[in-house]
């Protein structure tokens, strides 16, 4: 005899994979500017990773942007930290570290003016690259939004790879030293320093200059109306 087949009910979590479900509310929760960029960057290391790119139409010379009529380079060149290994690394990890904090404390709901900080720094570091022979300024961007959190926060403990703790004033210098030993040459830690260099820069323009010179905002510290616009924060 035959019997009717009875329709059992799949329960959900058959249907779902528990992972992809904790990936994608850990990328949620990462603000919007600092999770934009680290998904330029991790694609951009992946696409040259799959050979689709190479680090040679990615790179920034003046000559080769402007003259060779190649203006996507003063773009791309702040999303590649080069191939993937170690102190690829190290600088994705501490990058996306302190900006998070940075955008979740000093920048809560202020996106445009985050976006504001990184447009111009990378304008101060494309001005720099040809001073400090650097074709990716990636690494060199990172340490901005570090160097203005430990300038914000310097009296914050810091435990680094838990073997030693110092105060988040003394955090650049020490990353910048670390980034020198992976390395194994000062000039790979030149893009570390100029970033440190134009965070200064950022940090007195908008934290000295702008509170003790003119007494409130200026076009350094605060973005314009229409960027505020476009990003929804007013």
């Amino acid at each position: 005899m035959l019997f009717p087949r009875r329709h059992v009910a799949t329960p959900q979590f058959f249907h779902e994979s528990v992972m992809p479900v904790g990936i994608e509310a850990w990328i949620t929760q990462i603000p919007p500017i600092t999770r934009g960029w680290l998904a330029l960057c991790v694609l951009t290391s992946l696409a040259v990773q799959c050979q689709l790119v190479t680090p040679l139409q990615l790179y920034f010379s003046p000559r080769s942007a402007f003259m060779n009529a190649q203006p996507w380079r003063a773009f791309t060149t702040f999303f590649y930290f080069g191939s993937i290994s170690l102190d690829f690394v190290f600088h994705l990890f501490f990058f996306m570290r302190y900006s998070r904090m940075l955008e979740e404390s000093s920048f809560a709901n202020k996106k445009a003016d985050y976006f504001w900080l990184l447009l111009l720094s990378s304008v101060m570091l494309l001005a720099l690259s040809p001073l400090f022979n650097l074709p990716f300024l990636s690494s060199s961007l990172a340490f901005v939004p570090i160097y203005l959190w430990s300038r914000r926060h310097p009296d914050t403990p810091i435990s680094l790879f838990g073997l030693f703790t110092i105060t988040a004033s003394y955090l650049p210098i020490a990353l910048v030293a670390f980034s020198w030993v992976l390395s194994g040459t000062w000039r790979a830690a030149a893009g570390d320093l100029a970033g440190c260099l134009v965070g200064h820069v950022g940090w007195f323009l908008r934290d000295v200059w702008a509170r003790e010179m003119t007494g409130g905002t200026s076009v350094f510290s605060e973005s314009p109306a229409v960027l505020k616009r476009l990003f929804g924060d007013i």
